[in-house]
C-alpha cells in the first residue's frame, strides 16, 4: 500500500490540484482547504478532474478515515495525521506541519 502527503499549509484559503496514486492508477482531484475562525476547524471541498463536486465541506479531523464513508468515489483513503503536536486537531496555524493529511489506497 503507498500513502501520499497532501501538501498543505496554514494558508486560511488554499485552492490546488493534486495526481495521487490510488489503487494502482493516479487520479487527479482539486483541493479548495479552507479555515473556519468561528468554529476554529479546517474544511476541504474536492472535486474531480472535470470540475464535478465530489466532497463538499469535509471537517479535517484526526482519528479516523476522514473519506470513510466516501469509499463508492473510488477515491482512496485519507487521514489527518498528527505529527508530533499536543492539539487533538490542527488550528489555524499548524495543518501542513504538525498535522498532515495522508492518502493512500481504499481501505
Amino acid at each position: 500500500m503507498s500513502y501520499y502527503t497532501i501538501p498543505l499549509t496554514s494558508d486560511p484559503s488554499q485552492n490546488f490540484t493534486c495526481t495521487i496514486p490510488v489503487d494502482g492508477r493516479n487520479i487527479t482531484l482539486r483541493f479548495r482547504i479552507n479555515y473556519n475562525d468561528i468554529a476554529g476547524y479546517w474544511w476541504m471541498s474536492i472535486t474531480d478532474s472535470s470540475g464535478a463536486l465530489l466532497i463538499d465541506s469535509l471537517p479535517l479531523l484526526t482519528g479516523q478515515n476522514i473519506l470513510g464513508q466516501y469509499q463508492y468515489l473510488g477515491i482512496g483513503s485519507a487521514y489527518l495525521y498528527n505529527n508530533g503536536s499536543s492539539e487533538d486537531n490542527p488550528d489555524n496555524t499548524n495543518l501542513g506541519t504538525d498535522f498532515l493529511l495522508i492518502w493512500g489506497d481504499s481501505e
